[in-house]
């Protein structure tokens, strides 16, 4: 059994980049905990404009930075930046753009309205991820997605990415928390995220229903190869979607003070 392992984790938050949340908290540590435990890691997370990059010392990666996504017939930008946790030693690349991310809250509006082209966002935040990725030509063994922004990485891993050499033996986790969005994406959504090697066929999850926080949970569920209750409560019908409509490797919630080690367990059985 091999004795490292080289995880990335992409996640929608992370403290003290954003306030303190159950993702943004667990985020923060547990690849600090992973890396202490003589593993390799990366971490990835949007760049909200409400980031404050004098304050974190966010600069841009020139040579990661210059490529277009294209989504919807329109060319997007993709921009990548990065700070450094000293505490931590470790690094957080930021995923920006300034169509997506520039806005003066993270998900809605000042009235609390959750922006129309969340699902979008979705798109460009996991292709953008793994392009980056394809540059720094890493080869993660484990890719542990955390939150919906996330839920599209295992599809695009498991069928747009799947001949890559940096993807082609990666392993993903997702991990489901009490995190839902009201309002469903767009009804094209599922029309949009398909690039060369994503099949209709797989979409069924999100088919011929309203494209909300189950539907993109379980697309991610289909396409994981391991899932993590991340809350202590989720939905009972996730529940039930893991447990009895798929053979997926499933860990119940873990306390803070266990989970780290639970969940490198996890990664090793994979592997």
């Amino acid at each position: 059994m091999r004795e490292a392992i080289k995880v990335l984790f992409i996640t929608q938050e992370i403290t003290p980049f954003l306030p303190e949340s159950e993702i943004a908290t667990l985020c923060r540590y547990l690849p600090q905990a992973v890396q202490d435990r003589g593993n390799e890691i990366r971490a990835f997370m949007p760049k909200f404009v409400t980031i404050n990059e004098r304050r974190n010392q966010l600069h841009e990666v020139q040579r990661l930075s210059g490529m277009n996504i294209i989504i919807d017939d329109t060319d997007h930008p993709l921009i990548i930046k990065v700070a450094s946790l000293q505490a931590a030693r470790m690094q957080v690349y930021f995923i920006d753009n300034e169509d997506y991310f520039h806005r003066r809250n993270i998900l809605a509006d000042e009235n609390g309205i959750e922006y129309k082209d969340n699902g979008e966002r979705t798109i460009f935040f996991a292709r953008g991820v793994l392009e980056t990725i394809k540059k720094l030509r890493w080869t993660p063994d484990v890719i542990h997605c955390h939150g919906w922004m996330t839920a599209l990485v295992p599809l695009y891993i498991k069928h747009a990415y799947s001949d890559d050499p940096c993807f082609r033996n990666a392993k993903m986790v997702y991990s489901i928390y009490n995190d839902e969005f009201n309002t469903p994406f767009q009804k094209n959504y599922g029309e949009i995220l398909r690039i060369d090697g994503v099949k209709e066929e797989y979409l069924s999850a999100i088919k011929n229903n309203p494209i909300d926080f189950n539907a993109v949970t379980k697309l991610a569920i289909d396409f994981s190869d391991a899932v993590i209750q991340g809350s202590q409560t989720i939905q009972e019908n996730l529940v039930n979607y893991i447990t009895l409509k798929t053979n997926r490797p499933f860990l119940p919630y873990q306390a803070p003070d266990n989970y780290t080690d639970a969940y490198i367990e996890l990664y090793k059985s994979i592997l």
